[in-house]
């Protein structure tokens, strides 16, 4: 259960949405909740002062599992650099280890980017990165640059990492009478769901075109592919590559999973209570890649792989990486094999995690996506 202080705070938040709640006439739909939980100034989850990723936090990322995750991503980011030039904009960096250890690798393989920016929302995991890219060497923390918004322009590579996953969505319900949209109303000191009907507009058109079967509730995504639209018209050449866990449309409303993927992480706890502690966990959702790309293509961007996080690391030499530490080392050795481990293996994160690739004026297919390319699936 939470500290007295961070309990204070949750109540803090809760007073705030139950505010926002009672000027909305009672109700509020999902993906504003999940705003103001998540993003509220000051008081949000990514906006307050808890630690949030690694072992002490909420969840560990893919750069907090094993550095071979960075080393071997830079493999693909070196690639698009000598194709473009220009910077890499890191999305919500996290904790700042993908970063680090995407500097490192590029300053011995090179080429490195001119800048390499971070665009972050949270106080906390900002000082963090800065805490964690302190020690580069001079001529790579010289490159480093945080960002209170998006650039006009971009060239090079845009890069985020379990970023989509975070974006407030909305929840639908298709019943025997229509199409509804759960929401989130008071109830005591706390908050209960209340199913409205849909109204006209682009969720409404969204629901409507995927058809399904009553009973039905799963999340809608209008957030995903407006960041890739407003992405796309700022990135001049280069591509925009994005790891996360998620499905295809056709996987991720298969009649089987009926009831969401809506997900929330505490202190390396995974469950499905949104209402639990506002403010202290993390509420998320699978990423609908289909939506992704679709807003890509019809943004003028070229669609340049989409594979699973397994492969992807496959195909740019991980194995190669973890074969650089001597066995008999075993010191070094069994904590990469770990690592590597639970990065590729279908059981953890090799087949739910994704990677997908969108650019500009850029040839492909990457060399992340030149085996088991499954663009067929979305």
């Amino acid at each position: 259960m939470p500290s007295p202080e961070a309990a204070a705070h949750s109540r803090e938040v809760t007073r705030l949405i139950h505010s926002e709640i009672q000027k909305a006439g009672g109700w509020i739909d999902l993906a504003r909740f999940m705003e103001l939980c998540l993003y509220a100034p000051g008081l949000g989850y990514y906006a307050g002062g808890s630690a949030k990723l690694g072992r002490i936090g909420d969840f560990v990322t893919a750069p907090e599992v094993s550095r071979l995750f960075g080393q071997t991503l830079a493999q693909q980011v070196g690639d698009v650099l000598r194709m473009t030039g220009g910077d890499v904009l890191e999305l919500g960096a996290g904790s700042g280890a993908l970063a680090r250890d995407l500097l490192l690798a590029l300053g011995e393989t090179g080429p490195l980017p001119e800048r390499y920016l971070i665009l972050e929302v949270s106080a906390e995991l900002r000082e963090r990165q800065q805490e964690q890219l302190q020690d580069l060497p001079d001529a790579l923390a010289a490159r480093v640059r945080w960002l209170d918004a998006l650039p006009a322009w971009h060239e090079g590579l845009i890069l985020g990492n379990e970023v989509l996953d975070s974006l407030p969505v909305h929840l639908v319900c298709w019943r025997e009478g229509g199409i509804y949209e759960r929401g989130v109303t008071v109830i005591a000191d706390g908050f209960a769901w209340e199913e409205r009907p849909l109204r006209d507009g682009r969720l409404a058109q969204a629901a409507r075109r995927l058809g399904l079967q009553a009973p039905y509730l799963s999340e809608i995504n209008l957030a995903a592919p407006a960041l890739i639209r407003t992405l796309a018209a700022l990135l001049r050449r280069g591509a925009m590559l994005f790891v996360d866990y998620g499905f295809g449309e056709r996987e991720y409303y298969h009649p089987q999973r009926s009831t969401g993927t809506l997900m929330c992480h505490y202190r390396q706890r995974a469950h499905d209570d949104a209402f639990f502690a506002p403010g202290l966990q993390d509420i998320t959702a699978h990423v609908d890649f289909t939506g992704v790309a679709h807003a890509a293509v019809e943004a003028g961007l070229e669609l340049l792989g989409y594979t699973t996080q397994a492969q992807f690391l496959i195909n740019l030499g991980i194995t190669d990486l973890l074969a650089q530490v001597p066995a008999a080392d075993v010191a070094a050795y069994v904590p990469r094999v770990a690592g590597a481990q639970k990065l590729l293996s279908p059981s953890e994160m090799g087949e739910l995690f994704k990677a997908i690739a969108l650019g500009r004026a850029v040839p492909g297919p990457l060399r992340g996506f030149r085996h088991g390319d499954k663009r067929r699936l979305l």
